[in-house]
């Protein structure tokens, strides 16, 4: 069985190579989905029968690994020292320094990389994390699945 979860938060980047407008600093209203595989959880009386995880337990997860900590953050590329040294200038200004260049794809495969671990077994259903999906704009995602990443 498959269950999803999906969150949102704020946060600004900028791929400094990009062609394009990407390369200047900017922000997204981002969404993420959890996606999450298991065995129906049939123990009778237990508070969640009847369910892969509580989706709660879900949102939790991904809040504390990765929403909480990149919701109005700024996600920089540890290559690009120009932004990077500016970001530390700036006094309690929350920067997010990554080892990859913040494209949905990237994003994606971090967050699937924090989170994988994060979702391990803890119903003794087979729960494990199937796909983290970033969705950089309403119309712009990426998926990063397991087996893929």
């Amino acid at each position: 069985m498959l269950i999803t979860r999906r969150l949102e938060f704020d946060a600004g980047h900028r791929i400094p190579q990009h062609k394009s407008q990407c390369r200047h600093l900017h922000g997204h209203r981002y969404a993420i989905e959890v996606t999450l595989s298991g065995s129906i959880i049939v123990a009778p009386g237990a508070p969640e029968e009847g369910m892969v995880m509580d989706y709660s337990d879900v949102k939790a997860v991904a809040q504390k690994y990765v929403v909480a900590p990149w919701d109005h953050a700024f996600l920089v590329y540890a290559g690009d020292t120009v932004v990077a040294d500016f970001l530390k200038t700036l006094e309690d200004h929350k920067t997010v320094v990554l080892d990859c260049i913040p494209t949905a794809e990237n994003l994606a495969a971090k967050a699937f990389q924090i989170l994988d671990m994060a979702y391990n077994d803890v119903y003794g259903n087979n729960l494990r994390l199937e796909r983290v999906r970033l969705f950089e704009t309403p119309n712009n995602w990426a998926d990063a699945v397991r087996g893929e990443v």
